[in-house]
């Protein structure tokens, strides 16, 4: 609940302290900046010209709920847990309640099950997606839902996170700098070339671009720096029509191509395909 995370959120405009008021109906700073919490439990935190995008759509999130729900990533979800444990074990080894932020989190998915293995910790989940947050305020006791937009500024105050995780989604590298604590990472999930490929052609979606990692690393520089290696994450996955069809829907490709024209085509697939799943996980530091 966001009144688990109060403490780290912070006023879009200047990053002064946010209060529970009213009942804890809104949340207001020092400097007089008022934000409702909406009745789904979330609050969007937006500066004065408000959110520039609209995030998943109520149908790209169903389709996520549909699939992640049936473990088709579970080894990316184990992935990224470990990896904040591991993160944790440095930068909160003696903190109770240690903070661990994800940006683009979706319906809450990967957060939660971060938050069920790790003992205490509490999870800020920000999305840009009303929709989402609608889901992701629900998804576990200890999440914050947070509607905001991670390309300006991320309203948490200077050194609150202690592990920063993105699953397939935008980073801010001069930002994550400035909300981890000392010691403390980005654990950063991202599709490599390969990945759904078995799906690009006959369903005319997009692939992923050669040297994907390397230019996130180059944009990083000067914020972040690697810690040790990427490590591949690629295994098999048996999808029936109806897990491709909510796969599909869930990602960009929903946007980029006509729904009847890829309902036809999902159509014209075996009734079962093996496909390929992979990504490259890496940790983050201050540089």
């Amino acid at each position: 609940m966001l009144k688990d995370i109060l403490d780290v959120l912070a006023d879009p405009v200047d990053l002064s302290p946010l209060r529970g008021a009213d009942d804890f109906s809104r949340l207001v700073s020092e400097t007089g900046h008022s934000y409702d919490v909406a009745r789904q439990g979330y609050v969007t935190l937006a500066g004065g010209k408000g959110l520039n995008h609209d995030g998943d759509s109520p149908e790209m999130v169903q389709s996520r709920e549909a699939f992640l729900s049936q473990g088709y990533f579970a080894p990316f979800v184990e992935a990224v847990t470990e990896a904040v444990e591991d993160v944790l074990e440095v930068s909160a080894p003696d903190v109770a309640e240690p903070v661990i932020l994800e940006v683009g989190a979706g319906t809450g998915y990967y957060l939660s099950h971060t938050l069920d293995t790790v003992d205490g910790s509490r999870g800020v989940g920000l999305d840009i997606s009303v929709p989402a947050a609608k889901h992701l305020a629900k998804s576990h006791p200890r999440v914050g839902a947070v509607v905001a937009d991670v390309w300006e500024r991320i309203p948490l105050i200077d050194g609150s996170a202690h592990a920063i995780t993105v699953i397939f989604a935008p980073r801010n590298p001069a930002e994550f700098r400035r909300v981890l604590v000392d010691g403390g990472e980005a654990v950063i999930l991202t599709a490599d070339q390969g990945h759904l490929d078995e799906l690009r052609e006959p369903l005319g979606i997009l692939g992923v671009e050669e040297g994907k990692l390397e230019r996130m690393l180059e944009q990083a520089q000067g914020y972040l720096e690697p810690v040790g290696d990427a490590e591949l994450i690629e295994f098999p996955m048996q999808l029936e029509r109806e897990a491709i069809a909510a796969q599909v829907g869930m990602s960009p490709s929903a946007r980029h191509v006509d729904p009847a024209t890829l309902q036809e085509r999902v159509a014209a697939l075996p009734e079962r395909l093996e496909v390929t799943a992979r990504a490259q996980l890496i940790h983050l530091r201050k540089a």
